[in-house]
């Protein structure tokens, strides 16, 4: 069993930042993928980043050198720096645990971004 809360998202003006923070309990091993998802009204969740046990990195094409997932395998929790925000990045973004070798998905329950000046 697995539960990820995430934190940190809000109000933000164009061209500003945040912080998300998502909080794993349970078991989490570094062959799990962790990652942030998004999804806007009426539209399908996109992956925006992911990050193995390693470190190795994945971003959308969208977001590429604006954000930045970090992960702490010690404290089992994943964050997305977010620079440069548009009001295109206005989602509720969720956290996700995909797990190896079943392929399992465990996702938070979201946090509201709202880009707008």
């Amino acid at each position: 069993q697995v539960q990820l809360v995430e934190s940190g998202g809000g109000l933000v003006q164009p061209g500003g930042s945040l912080r998300l923070s998502c909080a794993a309990s349970g078991n989490i091993y570094t062959s799990d993928v962790m990652g942030w998802y998004r999804q806007a009204p009426g539209k399908k969740r996109e992956l925006v980043a992911d990050i193995t046990g390693r470190g190795s990195t994945n971003y959308a094409d969208a977001v590429k050198g604006r954000f930045t997932i970090s992960r702490d395998n010690g404290k089992n929790t994943v964050s997305l720096q977010m620079n440069s925000l548009k009001p295109e990045d206005t989602a509720v973004y969720y956290c996700n645990v995909r797990r190896w070798p079943s392929a399992y998905y465990y996702w938070g329950q979201g946090t509201q971004v709202i880009v707008s000046s």
